[in-house]
């Protein structure tokens, strides 16, 4: 089993920034993508980005692009999403996420809120 601990999130005003981070724990994480996803009220729950533990490969919804950036501490087994220039629009509950395909896993984390405010 994996478990999955935001935090970070919090009320910032537009155009700022906030580091979250994703505290994995209970196994060996190589073979796992590491993702972040988010859902405002009333919406889907939308890709924002994901990261490999090694290999260096990452991946950001288009929109996103520039903004944010998924890095990783393979030594802590921790993810971390650098947010910048915050728009009211960013405001959700922020997901970690970790994932494999063979066998297909999938794990979550209880979220942290992020609200921008205008």
């Amino acid at each position: 089993q994996v478990q999955l601990v935001e935090s970070g999130g919090g009320l910032v005003q537009a155009g700022g920034s906030l580091r979250l981070s994703c505290a994995a724990s209970g196994r060996t994480f190589s073979s796992y993508v590491m993702g972040w996803f988010r859902q405002a009220p009333g919406k889907e729950r939308d890709f924002v980005a994901a990261a490999t533990w090694s290999g260096g490969n990452t991946y950001y919804a288009d929109s996103l692009k520039g903004r944010f950036t998924i890095s990783r501490d393979n030594a802590k087994n921790t993810v971390y999403l650098q947010m910048n220039s915050l728009k009211p629009e960013d405001t959700a509950v922020y997901y970690c996420s970790a994932h494999t395909v063979l066998p297909s896993r999938h794990y979550w984390g209880q979220g942290t809120q992020v609200t921008v405010s205008s």
